[in-house]
């Protein structure tokens, strides 16, 4: 039996209409598991029953994390937010760290964890963080736009090694203060957080980087998933 994987569906507000990135799926499928795409609703009875099908949940990109989950006003230079996903995401998020329910994160994924537990985030980082690495690269997006350290003794280290790695960078926000409920265990060439675990759980690792992007070419983006696959059986 392949473990089913629960994927967070994007959501489109111009044309009213949920999608997915291929490359999601596709890498799930390619580590043996069966991704699923949840339903997009905030509804917790209809959240509850699809929850229960699943063995894992992938807390996907997408929107900018409304600020009002760490309680600050929001600012000008902040994206569009959808409180739909900060509501369903937190509902699943919670029941996922009380049933020890393996679950990871992708960009707004580690931010969106981060943010619930307790962290915040920069609104608009490259107003808010100066810095010549590069967090919003062009396309294509499998190839690396900068370095990361993966610090040892962590998660992260166990699937991929510590030291240097390379990845790829796509995203407008990024964890400011860490959540007390997470372990940092990588950091990008000028201090930012590039991966964290949430303490205490079986599986709840999140990176700031897009593995679905760049998984037919890089052997990292494969591990990293295949890491959660595996704990989800």
């Amino acid at each position: 039996m392949r473990a089913v994987i629960g994927l967070i569906p994007l959501y489109d507000e111009n044309k009213e209409s949920v999608w997915m990135l291929p490359g999601y799926m596709k890498v799930i499928e390619k580590c043996g598991g069966m991704p699923i795409i949840l339903p997009f609703t905030d509804d917790e009875d209809e959240l509850g029953q699809v929850y229960e099908m699943c063995d894992g949940i992938l807390f996907t990109g997408g929107h900018d994390v409304s600020p009002a989950i760490y309680h600050e006003e929001k600012k000008s230079t902040c994206g569009v937010s959808c409180d739909v996903r900060d509501a369903m995401e937190n509902f699943l998020l919670k029941k996922c760290l009380e049933d020890n329910k393996p679950l990871f994160g992708i960009c707004r994924g580690i931010q969106f964890i981060n943010a619930s537990l307790g962290g915040t985030l920069y609104q608009d980082l490259p107003s808010e963080f100066e810095s010549k690495t590069e967090h919003h690269m062009t396309p294509p997006y499998d190839r690396a736009a900068h370095k990361v350290e993966v610090l040892q003794d962590t998660k992260l280290a166990n699937i991929i090694g510590s030291g240097v790695h390379e990845v790829n960078s796509y995203h407008h926000q990024a964890i400011k203060e860490l959540s007390p409920r997470v372990d940092k265990m990588a950091v990008s060439e000028d201090g930012l957080v590039e991966a964290i675990a949430v303490k205490n759980q079986k599986f709840a690792v999140a990176v700031q980087w897009h593995p679905e992007f760049s998984y037919e070419n890089n052997q990292d983006s494969v591990s990293v998933i295949q890491a959660f696959v595996d704990a989800c059986i």
